[in-house]
């Protein structure tokens, strides 16, 4: 099994986590996984899978966040790297 791309990321509070690129196969897994019957995404989906799938470090649940703003940072942020849009002002952040 291939190493994937890792990234680490600080959210306005301070906290760190962990991110990690589970392959092409398993995103478009996630991705069909988290749409409804109609093709919606679902946002609870979506977060359950990015806490089980991308988010390694801390290993966390839905529950485990106090803050709204939080988990949508840490959320947001796990998606866009998960489908390569994170990739901003040039910056590599891979800790393979």
């Amino acid at each position: 099994m291939a190493n994937f791309k890792q990234k680490k990321i600080k959210t306005k509070s301070g906290k760190e986590y962990t991110l990690q690129h589970p392959g092409v196969r398993m995103v478009t897994k996630i991705v069909d996984r988290t749409k409804n019957k109609h093709g919606v995404t679902s946002d609870e989906r979506l977060g359950d899978e990015m806490l089980q799938h991308i988010v390694v470090d801390p290993k966390l649940k839905m529950e485990n966040f106090d803050d709204y703003a939080e988990y949508f940072e840490v959320i947001n942020e796990a998606y866009l790297f998960m489908t390569g849009q994170d990739e901003k002002d040039g910056e590599d952040n891979d800790d393979q």
